[in-house]
C-alpha cells in the first residue's frame, strides 16, 4: 500500500522548488528583520529648519566645569549631532547665527565664545581671557536621554490692515 502524504502528491521537482521558493522568502525576511533594527540613538541633535545656513555653539556643564563648543555650521533644512551619546546633563545651552539672513538665537545665560572653531573651559570673565561674552538660550532636558533642538524661522508679525 502507498503511504499517502503530500510528498507523494506533489512532483519531486515541483517540491524542491517549492521548497527552495520558501527558504528564500524566509532568509530574505530574517535578513530584513535583523539589518533594520538599529539601536536606539541617545544624543543631543539641532536640526536647522530653516532657508539659512546657520552657525551653532553649544554650553554645558561637564564632569569638571563649564564648557563652550563651536562652530557647527548646519545647511537649511539639515539635522546635526551635537554630543553624541546618552545626555550626562540636564541643562544644555545654544547660540546660534543665522548667515544669509542675519539675526540669532540666543538668551541671558552668558557663556564665552569667539569667531573661529573653540573649546573654550569655564564662563566667567570672557573678554578678559580674550573671548566674546556671548547670550545663550537654555534648553531644559528633563534628565532625558536623548535631545533634538529645532531650529524654526521667526514668526512674522503683520502689520494689519486697513
Amino acid at each position: 500500500m502507498r503511504p499517502s502524504s503530500l510528498t507523494n502528491k506533489v512532483p519531486p521537482r515541483r517540491l524542491r522548488k517549492a521548497l527552495a521558493w520558501a527558504f528564500s522568502i524566509i532568509a530574505t525576511s530574517m535578513f530584513l528583520t535583523f539589518t533594520s533594527v538599529t539601536p536606539a540613538s541617545a544624543d543631543l541633535r539641532l536640526c536647522n529648519k530653516t532657508e539659512s545656513q546657520v552657525g551653532v555653539a553649544i554650553g554645558y556643564r561637564d564632569k569638571s566645569d563649564w564648557a563652550t563648543e563651536g562652530w557647527w555650521n548646519l545647511p537649511a533644512k539639515t539635522c546635526e549631532t551635537l554630543i553624541p551619546g546618552h545626555l550626562s546633563s540636564r541643562y544644555y545651552y545654544v547660540y546660534a547665527i543665522d548667515y544669509d539672513q542675519g539675526g540669532e538665537w540666543g538668551g541671558r545665560a552668558f557663556m564665552c565664545t569667539r569667531e573661529k572653531e573653540f573649546t573654550i573651559r569655564g564662563i566667567a570673565d570672557c573678554i578678559a581671557r580674550g573671548y566674546e561674552r556671548t547670550g545663550f538660550f537654555e534648553i531644559d532636558t528633563g534628565e532625558q536621554r536623548s535631545w533634538t533642538v529645532q531650529l524654526t524661522e521667526p514668526v512674522q508679525q503683520g502689520t494689519g490692515g486697513r
